[in-house]
């Protein structure tokens, strides 16, 4: 992944929560969808490890997370991808 300049190595769970999100602006997913998305398995525990993936990201990818530009939060629904910016990603 590329940001301007600067080249990001993401994992490959990043990269898949990352790809939908961006993939799909303005939508909100919550950390259900994206676990049974990404994962590709149901869960029943947890969803932290959804969240410690999308701060791993936005600091990959320099998105301040007290002021999220791209991955925004949905309080009480998730997370959806800004749709009122082009995509530098």
């Amino acid at each position: 992944m590329n940001t301007g300049n600067t080249e990001v190595t993401l994992t490959n769970r990043e990269f898949e929560i990352l790809y939908l999100l961006a993939s799909s602006p303005g939508r909100v997913f919550s950390k259900e969808q994206i676990y049974d998305l990404v994962w590709e398995e149901p869960y029943f525990g947890d969803y932290n490890i959804v969240m410690s993936h999308i701060r791993n990201i936005r600091e990959k990818i320099g998105d301040n997370p007290s002021k999220p530009i791209y991955i925004q939060t949905v309080w009480g629904a998730g997370y959806r991808f800004n749709k009122n910016i082009s995509s530098g990603l």
